[in-house]
């Protein structure tokens, strides 16, 4: 997840004003090496902060990535931000727990015909979606649809509260197409995991999904 953990670094930085308003971001041979990424990621990061309203980008003698005033739609009281901080970093460990669990669960769990059912069926949703609006609502299907199989009423309530609150964040940022390959990508291995009964490796991609949107969601969300 090299791509979201570069966004969430320079996203944070911005947000913290290690790179005040009209600063310019060092060049990329330097903040490449900084970030420990390729210039490739790199120039994927900042387009995700360009889209977002974090930066802008001149070409040519005197151009570069300027910092931009994320003020707009932000509240000036300090608390506030804090207070927003804390929720978003609240839900994103909460989901790290419950969402490679209902994982794994799934995956140990005897599944149904209508069960495979689901999940197959949400799985292929994701093929006649024509705008974020349509993917970001398949997603969660997909997602609610994992903890639904496993048998626990509980663990389905706390799974859909955390997709209502991620889902809430994610409409906030930009729609990243490098994000959505590597998330469909996920979504494939999750489902064949459970459908294998593969329970450690359904865990692992699906911590690993977690933590991508994290860290867009920490670095973007102002």
């Amino acid at each position: 997840m090299a791509f979201e953990s570069c966004v969430e670094q320079l996203g944070s930085a911005i947000q913290l004003g290690v790179f005040p308003p009209g600063s310019k971001l060092p060049p990329e041979r330097e903040l490449a090496a900084k970030l420990s990424v390729s210039r490739a990621t790199l120039r994927e990061a900042i387009s995700a902060l360009r889209d977002a309203g974090f930066v802008t980008t001149t070409r040519g003698r005197g151009g570069g990535t300027v910092v931009q005033s994320i003020d707009d739609g932000r509240s000036s009281d300090h608390r506030e931000n804090e207070d927003r901080r804390a929720e978003i970093n609240d839900i994103v460990i909460f989901r790290s727990i419950i969402e490679p669990g209902a994982s794994y669960q799934a995956a140990s769990t005897p599944l149904t015909d209508e069960g495979k059912h689901l999940l197959t069926t949400c799985l292929r949703d994701f093929d006649n979606v024509s705008s974020p609006a349509d993917y970001r609502r398949a997603d969660a299907r997909l997602h609610l649809a994992i903890s639904s199989v496993c048998g626990s009423a509980e663990l389905a309530k706390s799974c859909g509260t955390v997709q209502t609150k991620i889902h809430q964040f994610l409409e906030e940022i930009p729609f990243l197409q490098k994000n959505i390959e590597k998330s469909d990508e996920q979504h494939r291995k999750i489902v064949h995991s459970i459908l294998e009964g593969d329970a450690d490796a359904a865990r692992f991609v699906m911590a690993e999904h977690c933590d991508a949107t994290a860290a867009l969601v920490k670095g973007l969300v102002k």
